[in-house]
């Protein structure tokens, strides 16, 4: 499933070449550091969205910050966040 073009929390079109993430509760507009523990890549993005709502899942990344992370094929990962 891809969600091109769908709009996000904040109102604009998701876009999978952003470095962008939905969050339950991080303000929409902010930005957080995400370090792959597998990878020990890191990557900013914006909180644009949110969600996810599935639980043991923290932060949906778009494909391009899953990608800077060394893992864009990846169904879920290991991951802390830094504000």
């Amino acid at each position: 499933a891809t969600f091109q073009g769908h709009l996000t929390a904040n109102g604009e079109r998701y876009d999978s070449s952003a470095l962008t993430a939905a969050h339950r509760t991080l303000p929409l507009g902010s930005h957080v550091r995400v370090r792959s523990l597998a990878t020990g890549k890191s990557v900013v993005v914006r909180i644009n969205d949110r969600g996810p709502y599935v639980d043991g899942r923290i932060i949906d990344l778009s494909y391009a910050a899953a990608e800077a992370l060394g893992l864009p094929d990846a169904r879920s990962m290991r991951v802390e966040i830094e504000r």
